[in-house]
């Protein structure tokens, strides 16, 4: 193993120009990753000078396979914590080959959105709160979890230190290390409060940034975890019972709620969320029902309703939002497995472009 590390880490810098992209895209369930390595002649910073590639749709269920050839663009790059030095992951998104977005391509109708010139003027924010939950590979049970059985009741491993508390602390450190390797905003990490289940945040991101840099988080957690020999699994219920579900909430400003006088504006914005409920909840992620349950920290799925500084509310105001009269707001629905191009890119359009 040693030595196959030793070829693992090898610095190509001082004997080639060539590099390694990894071009990564989102696969025909809406959820999966994938992934494949090319060689380039140079290194290339600017999503728009990488080469377009191709992939086999029919293995992905995003193409028939009298037709099965899906193209990748290159839409954004980031470094390659993995192989390091000039090497890079490249996060694409698929179209094709007239020229098409596939089905599954949420990026391209949020670019849409994002540039509207309405929707830039008002430079959107977004704080993205990516919780997941690691698994033992063998078993699909909670990392760190007696075989079958059940750990002591919530309470202590929020934010917990201690072996008994925190499981699986090593991966996400090894995660937080690499996003920010790699050029990610991540903002911090911590333990939630079931065992196991962890978040990562990510932002302050503008527009369609956010959804790229929290997909290619989530990459590099499914790699680290690959690597872990640990599942991860975004589930917004992973356990049934008195136990938390697993949410991305997404907290989100414009530069009117920046401002002086901005809380008006954010009482405007959250009223129109209000109004299309019903819509936000479908595009929020699968099995979100299992979640927002009005118990564990949730609102009832049928039931919109905002507050401050309450946790048990569709989208919650901060203190200091109210006491500075300007901030942001978090909307606490979306799931742990949402599509962040769909719910950042939604909540833009609902906000901003959607008269009341």
């Amino acid at each position: 193993m040693s030595l196959l590390s030793d070829f693992i880490n090898l610095d190509l810098s001082d004997t080639t120009e060539k590099i390694i992209a990894e071009y990564i895209w989102i696969g025909g369930s809406g959820l999966d990753m994938r992934s494949k390595a090319r060689t380039l002649n140079e290194d290339i910073s600017d999503p728009e000078k990488l080469p377009k590639w191709s992939y086999d749709g029919s293995s992905t269920g995003q193409a028939p396979g009298e037709d099965s050839e899906v193209i990748l663009c290159p839409q954004a790059v980031f470094r390659d914590p993995f192989r390091r030095g000039k090497n890079i992951l490249v996060m694409c998104d698929a179209y094709t080959s007239s020229g098409e977005p596939i089905p599954s391509n949420t990026r391209y109708n949020a670019a849409k959105i994002f540039s509207h010139p309405d929707v830039v003027a008002e430079e959107p924010w977004y704080g993205i709160e990516q919780e997941y939950t690691l698994l033992k590979k063998e078993v699909k049970w909670p990392f760190g979890w007696p075989s079958g059985g059940y750990p002591g009741p919530q309470g202590p491993y929020y934010c917990g230190v201690g072996a008994d508390k925190a499981y699986g602390r090593e991966i996400v450190d090894a995660h937080y290390k690499a996003c920010l390797y790699a050029g990610i905003n991540i903002s911090g990490i911590n333990a939630e409060v079931m065992p196991a289940q962890w978040e990562f945040q990510v932002g302050p991101v503008v527009g369609i940034s956010a959804g790229d840099e929290v997909w290619v988080a989530r990459y590099i957690l499914e790699r680290i975890t690959e690597i872990a020999g640990a599942v991860l699994t975004f589930d917004p219920k992973p356990v049934q019972g008195d136990w938390n579900g697993a949410g991305a909430h997404t907290n989100y400003s414009t530069k009117s709620m920046r401002s002086e006088g901005g809380y008006e504006v954010i009482k405007e914005a959250i009223e129109k969320l209000g109004s299309k409920h019903k819509e936000h909840i479908v595009a929020y992620g699968e099995g979100n029902e299992r979640r927002l349950t009005g118990r564990h920290e949730t609102a009832d799925i049928n039931s919109f309703s905002w507050a401050v500084a309450n946790r048990g509310v569709s989208v919650r105001v901060g203190r200091e939002t109210e006491k500075a009269s300007k901030g942001y707001f978090e909307d606490r629905r979306p799931a742990s497995n949402m599509d962040p191009y769909i719910v950042t890119s939604m909540i833009a359009e609902t906000t901003i472009l959607c008269q009341q």
